[in-house]
């Protein structure tokens, strides 16, 4: 139930929501532009997008292309931050709701 109403309160903040929409749109915009430039599928070029910007990187997709590859590049440079600080606020909300739960008595 916390976790729930966490996340309820997350999407009810404006600048949570726009956070939330720009990584998105990142991820979105990546995940198309490996499909149509990687010519994979829609399953792996999310996964790859995904895997990317949290710097994960587990090394079983890889851009093979030259134009795939200079993507990559700009991509990691552009969407890393947005997404790292996309994780950020979601953990700063998480304790945030969880110190304030433990105050309230919750």
């Amino acid at each position: 139930m916390f976790l729930l109403r966490t996340i309820l309160s997350f999407l009810r903040n404006k600048e949570y929501r726009s956070l939330l929409f720009a990584s998105s749109l990142v991820l979105a915009i990546g995940t198309v532009a490996y499909q149509w430039i990687e010519g994979w599928s829609w399953i792996d070029a999310f996964y790859f997008s995904v895997i990317t910007l949290t710097t994960i990187g587990y090394g079983d997709l890889h851009p093979v292309t030259d134009p795939g590859k200079l993507f990559t590049v700009a991509y990691i440079f552009i969407g890393l931050g947005l997404i790292l600080g996309f994780i950020n606020a979601v953990y700063a909300h998480y304790r945030n709701q969880r110190t304030n739960g433990h105050r309230t008595g919750e």
